[in-house]
């Protein structure tokens, strides 16, 4: 997604059912992962750059049920 980004891309991460300390951790690997920077807004983590099937690979590693949207 770039719309309100000045056109940089940023993969984002919904729907986790997390705490926040959870949540902070998950951010903290999958930034690890992908060598960039992100942040967390409103219970989404925000990657920077098209990191999707990187984030996927991680996600589905440590257990979870990843679904990608989007083109």
């Amino acid at each position: 997604e770039s719309s309100g980004r000045h056109g940089k891309a940023v993969t984002l991460v919904k729907n986790l059912v997390l705490s926040t300390d959870d949540t902070k951790a998950l951010a903290k690997k999958l930034k690890e992962a992908c060598g960039t920077g992100g942040t967390i807004k409103e219970g989404v983590i925000e990657i920077q750059g098209e990191q999707r099937e990187r984030i996927a690979e991680v996600l589905r590693t440590l257990g979870y049920q990843v679904k990608i949207a989007g083109g």
